[in-house]
């Protein structure tokens, strides 16, 4: 199974360990963290979203994905929070895309909330990184 539960972020996407063949990609999801109260994610768009982000990175076959807890509610709100200021994640759900471009990581693709819940969209988004 592609999931990185267990991810640690580096402090700027450049660090991503992207592989160095044309094709490869690293994807990162930006989500909620689980409200401790009813042990799901607090954000309705996350709760929305995660099924068919587990249904489509579950396969053998497919990319790596990276999950990436922003933090509970006051966390994601404050203007300071890392993931807006360093990532540019403005909301959440966010798939994003990374590649290594004439050798450079770089971020090759997002989408954001309901874009997610596209299947078509969402397939082409995964496949045009292969």
């Amino acid at each position: 199974m592609p999931f990185l539960t267990n991810f640690t972020l580096p402090s700027s996407a450049q660090k991503l360990d992207v592989p160095e063949h044309s094709d490869a990609a690293l994807f990162l999801v930006f989500v909620s963290s689980e409200d401790p109260a009813t042990r799901q994610a607090w954000c309705p768009d996350v709760r929305a979203a995660w099924p068919t982000i587990t249904a489509t990175f579950s396969g053998e076959d497919s990319p790596n994905l990276a999950v990436i807890e922003v933090g509970q509610k006051p966390e994601w709100r404050d203007p300071q929070n890392v993931y807006r200021n360093h990532w540019d994640v403005k909301c959440i759900p966010a798939l994003v895309r990374y590649q290594r471009v004439q050798g450079e990581v770089m971020e090759t693709g997002r989408l954001l909330e309901g874009e997610i819940l596209d299947q078509e969209r969402l397939q082409k988004f995964i496949s045009s990184s292969r």
